[in-house]
């Protein structure tokens, strides 16, 4: 499957499925070379490609295991060198074939297993060749399942489904949409978010953390540009907000002056918010990658609670999520269903049950690798269970950076801590692997920082002007300077570096899912971390 998210999408994929077949999804942005790739190696017989454009990067390419292409938009030409058919070709094949034998698909649906592979998910990875995670339809069952017992879902809801369902955790939600019931409007054009939440008003949401930061972004800067009064209307109201959350977190009703200041905040600014998601907004979801626990904090005091959960590709998505009657903000809540869950002796998060995937397809000995000798999966994530069995993922074991100093620094706990800090982030990357001291190389978010030069010289200009300009150097380095009061003193940062360009999936330095490549972007941008280890350093 390599289309965009989109009604058809969900269609073709449950017609493979009862077909006893499986769907391998490949994202919309992946390159031609890898894409050929993706459907090399997972033997696939049928490509449905979501126009002739995305038909195009196999089309021609030696692939003997692929007889056919189904375009979801436009007609065959009668020039592709694979047979190609249309959408509507397919479903009158498929009429006629019903029409001949009506007891077709059930016979072929009592057929399937458990135990059968339903879903080939290509992990985007930060190194290397993709590796393709087999999932079984038991799998996806228990998460349907699970996803309905903890009432997250339900039939009265309407939710925004917009995240690629070539990854786990579109998918996933697709399992509890079709279990619960619930009605979904899906639409993956990502630039047309903002406008539909207005249009469809939706009470549930799912969504990776860079929609809430910029959300987030766009409110406070907003405010600071409004300046006077309402800054301070709108920092009292944060405040006020924040205390009310917490007696409300802790179980408790806000009272006395607490709940009359929480009411005039609530109706100056936070039901503003609100109206802007929609107005009806009951709750979201947050995964994919970690979210700042000061940016769900922000918008549990505006009335929106983020409930933040955990899951990779090989898990089938969904392993811990927070319930909504008792969210641990800075945690991704309790385990799903009977999915078992423990710690290794270096602090590894493992699991082990139904939705943990089989395998990486034809990859022996890195499955081999992936799992422990009794069985657990090895999640590559390090993290801390509470007393009530709320998870916090510390950092990725991979990612730890230990200095030239021996000490260990958590680079995702300080990049989302400046994002939560610094309203004018887009992206941030620590750096100090075997260095003698931790930089971080900084792109700012583009629509915040242009609204920020309105009024001033800046305005007008390119973000590439801006982001190399002392005003906009200042700016950052003022809250580089609020970031270090929040660290100890070997994790502060020494050095920074604002990029001339944000980060891009098209340039290698995002997962689709908008997880940061690291290794990609030291590599992009090595001249720039060079020089902020150039000199010496000894007055630092």
């Amino acid at each position: 499957m390599l289309a965009g998210t989109r009604l058809d999408w969900i269609l073709a994929d449950l017609g493979i499925m009862l077909a006893g077949a499986a769907t391998t999804t490949v994202y919309p942005t992946t390159e031609p070379e890898d894409a050929v790739y993706i459907v090399e190696d997972s033997g696939s017989k049928v490509l449905f490609a979501e126009n002739a454009e995305q038909a195009a990067k196999v089309d021609g390419a030696a692939l003997p295991d692929l007889v056919a292409i189904v375009l979801i938009d436009g007609t065959p030409t009668g020039g592709e060198a694979t047979k190609t058919l249309s959408l509507a070709d397919l479903e009158a094949q498929g009429r006629a074939a019903i029409e001949a034998d009506p007891q077709l698909v059930d016979r072929i649906v009592e057929g399937i297993q458990p135990d059968q592979l339903a879903t080939l998910i290509y992990t985007s990875g930060t190194t290397g060749r993709p590796k393709g995670v087999e999932l079984l339809h038991a799998g996806w069952v228990w998460q349907g399942r699970t996803q309905n017992d903890i009432g997250l879902l339900n039939p009265e809801d309407l939710q925004y489904l917009w995240l690629p369902l070539s990854h786990s955790f579109g998918k996933t939600l697709l399992c509890g949409i079709l279990y619960v019931g619930l009605p979904t409007y899906v639409d993956g054009r990502v630039d047309k978010l903002i406008d539909n939440l207005g249009k469809i008003r939706p009470t549930l949401m799912c969504s990776a953390p860079r929609v809430f930061e910029k959300v987030y972004n766009r409110v406070v800067t907003g405010a600071q540009a409004d300046g006077g009064l309402k800054w301070k209307i709108f920092t009292w109201a944060v405040g006020v907000g924040k205390k009310a959350s917490a007696e409300r977190l802790a179980g408790r009703t806000p009272g006395g002056l607490l709940a009359v200041q929480a009411g005039i905040a609530d109706k100056l600014v936070f039901s503003k918010l609100r109206a802007r998601l929609g107005g009806r907004m009951r709750a979201m979801v947050s995964g994919s990658a970690p979210l700042s626990k000061e940016i769900g904090e922000f918008f549990f005091a505006a009335g929106l609670p983020i409930l933040e959960g955990y899951g990779l590709t090989e898990t089938s998505a969904g392993s811990f999520v927070n319930r909504e009657d008792a969210p641990r903000i800075g945690t991704v809540g309790q385990a799903l269903g009977d999915l078992q869950a423990k710690l290794d002796t270096d602090g590894e998060v493992l699991l082990k049950g139904t939705p943990v995937m089989r395998g990486y397809h034809n990859l022996p000995e890195e499955t081999a690798a992936a799992f422990t000798d009794d069985g657990w999966f090895r999640t590559g994530d390090i993290g801390e269970f509470d007393d009530q069995g709320y998870l916090r993922i510390t950092d990725r074991k991979k990612d730890l950076i230990k200095t030239s100093g021996g000490k260990y620094v958590a680079p995702s706990y300080i990049e989302g801590l400046f994002k939560s800090v610094c309203p004018y982030t887009s992206q941030a990357v620590v750096v100090g692997q075997a260095r003698n001291y931790v930089t971080m190389l900084v792109t700012l978010d583009p629509d915040a920082i242009k609204g920020w030069a309105e009024g001033t010289p800046l305005a007008g200009k390119s973000y590439e002007e801006i982001a190399a300009s002392k005003e906009a150097h200042d700016l950052v380095e003022g809250y580089v300077t609020e970031l270090n009061t929040k660290l100890n003193r070997w994790e502060t940062v020494k050095k920074f570096s604002i990029l001339a360009r944000d980060l891009s999936i098209e340039d290698g330095e995002l997962t689709p899912s908008l997880k940061v490549k690291r290794r990609a972007v030291e590599k992009s941008f090595a001249q720039d971390i060079e020089q902020m280890y150039a000199g010496s350093l000894a007055e630092l």
